[in-house]
């Protein structure tokens, strides 16, 4: 067994003592507060390049997090940067309409088909809870069906069986949401069309919609069994409700045109973030031309936003979005986060590790269970106290994942194969730390 190094990190110590008596828990999201692998100081950053992220303290971390999933090219692109410099050099914020709202909603819907028009917003959380409301406007119905362990955003509908933070703290709910709210939301297990049925046979008459992660990422990456997506089309077509794909996260960033694209699934309204913003708070949701129609001016369901369509946003998003279709992007991601995947898989089973890895493009998962993962339940039988050795390990060898079993990580353009053999090497040294 080696000895695990230990990296000190005493203005991060520092930053975070201060930053307890400003911040609830000393934070701005809870996830960054690592309560889930067992507490401790957080990284604090000063800046980020390419694939590398560097504490105050100094330390270098190849990082698996990336903002989240936006920075898929990686950390300040330099043509990213100053497409946001040239911009913010003729004004941070306007509060009118720019052509650079025209041009990125020109790029999003000519690459996702199911969306004809669009409506920027400022975040994903946004994005969802505006999409919600525009699918009761629609049909006039309440009711909305969600799945177990998917996150969509802090509003006070969506916090019922959410995955990510939420599981993390042990909080099956968040406090403050109303039963009367509560109630307007249905919850089926992800993977289960039969669970699905069983709700439209009792309620179908009021379900507005269903909302997921088409593929899940905030209970970790878990991709959608055979058949399920079309299944939910199918019943979402019999019942007269609309289905709405949350691709806050994999939109953009497991293919060009999405989960939907991927799988050739139509929603009839999606939702979209993190990379459309390419590292600025960005989200966006948009479908077909008729259900659109509704939204305030042209319609009567209200929703407004005095930074939604931000010059810098749309800079930055639209720069991203060009640097994505050089060629071969989208075949190299997904080649390279196979690779990483599949040597984690490998060492697992040299160690004799329980284990099951899910992936697809440029975003996947190790869970430290002993059976395949297809849903929340699934997930929540990982080992969670070897994740958090493991976890630590790997941060104290330079390696940043998702501080979570209940989070996806990502890669980016700039992970490969150097940084592939480093996290690697890594982990064969952490698990030869932490196996017994």
């Amino acid at each position: 067994m080696t000895t695990t190094p230990t990296r000190q990190r005493p203005l991060s110590d520092a930053a975070f003592e201060t930053a307890k008596t400003l911040l609830p828990g000393g934070v701005n999201s809870p996830v960054r507060a690592f309560k889930s692998v067992g507490g401790g100081t957080p990284l604090f950053l000063q800046k980020a390049k390419g694939a590398t992220i560097t504490d105050i303290d100094g330390h270098d971390y190849l990082d698996y997090v990336l903002s989240w999933g936006p920075a898929i090219l990686g950390h300040a692109h330099p043509q990213v940067v100053e497409a946001v410099r040239e911009t913010a050099l003729n004004g941070l914020s306007f509060g009118c309409p720019t052509v650079l709202e025209n041009l990125l909603a020109k790029a999003v819907i000519d690459r996702f088909p199911a969306m004809e028009t669009v409506r920027f917003v400022s975040s994903g959380t946004e994005a969802v809870m505006s999409a919600i409301r525009l699918a009761r406007a629609f049909t006039g119905r309440k009711k909305l069906i969600k799945f177990e362990g998917c996150y969509h955003g802090h509003a006070d509908s969506l916090l019922v069986k959410a995955g990510s933070g939420v599981a993390t703290l042990g909080i099956p709910d968040s406090a403050g949401i109303s039963p009367l709210v509560a109630q307007e939301t249905l919850t089926a297990p992800f993977n289960d069309l039969e669970a699905v049925m069983a709700l439209f046979e009792a309620y179908g008459d009021d379900i507005a919609g269903v909302l997921i992660e088409p593929v899940a990422g905030n209970m970790g990456c878990v991709l959608p069994m055979n058949g399920f997506l079309q299944g939910l089309r199918e019943m979402c077509n019999a019942y007269g409700s609309l289905l709405i794909f949350d691709e806050v996260m994999t939109g953009f960033r497991v293919h060009s045109g999405g989960v939907q694209t991927l799988y050739n699934i139509a929603p009839d309204i999606t939702t979209l973030g993190k990379i459309i913003g390419g590292g600025m708070p960005v989200g966006a949701y948009g479908g077909r031309a008729d259900i659109m129609a509704n939204v305030a001016p042209q319609g009567t369901m209200y929703q407004a936003g005095t930074l939604s369509g931000n010059p810098l946003g749309m800079a930055a998003g639209l720069k991203t979005l060009q640097l994505l279709e050089a060629p071969n992007t989208y075949e190299t991601l997904d080649a390279n986060a196979k690779k990483l995947v599949a040597g984690m898989a490998g060492l697992c089973e040299q160690f004799k590790l329980p284990h099951s890895t899910q992936q697809v493009g440029a975003m996947f998962s190790l869970f430290f269970v002993e059976a395949p993962v297809h849903n929340f339940a699934d997930v929540c039988k990982t080992d969670r106290a070897f994740f958090n050795q493991f976890f630590w390990g790997m941060l104290n060898r330079g390696i940043y994942l998702a501080p979570s079993p209940f989070e996806a990580s990502f890669t980016s353009v700039c992970h490969q194969q150097a940084e592939i053999d480093a996290t690697l090497n890594a982990m064969e040294d952490t698990l030869r730390s932490v196996v017994i």
